[in-house]
């Protein structure tokens, strides 16, 4: 685990990690509470939190494909938009960034 954080690609990992994450909690746990039981109080604090991690992830994706020199077409697109989709990252984090 502490070698994750000497390296860009172990960083981007952690951070796709706690995206992932942060991203399930908002969507299965935060958003039916504010519809459903009218409490938005968990929205209103985890939604800028995913925010920036997710803006961190972007940049680092970013990053470490320029250091890498991946193609757009064929790598940074898939991490990018796994990103976006429901346990996305960690797909990804299995199938391109372990191998990396």
């Amino acid at each position: 685990m502490i070698n994750l954080f000497k390296t860009k690609i172990g960083r981007l990992r952690i951070i796709g990690f706690l995206e992932g994450v942060s991203l399930l909690v908002l969507i299965f746990v935060a958003v039916p509470l504010k519809h459903y039981f009218h409490n938005p109080s968990l929205s209103e604090i985890l939604g800028p939190i995913h925010g920036a991690i997710f803006l961190l992830f972007l940049f680092n994706t970013l990053s470490v494909a320029v250091e890498q020199n991946w193609k757009f077409t064929t790598t940074t697109w898939k991490v990018i938009l796994a990103c976006i989709i429901p346990f996305g990252t960690f797909y990804i984090d299995h199938k391109i960034l372990s191998k990396l």
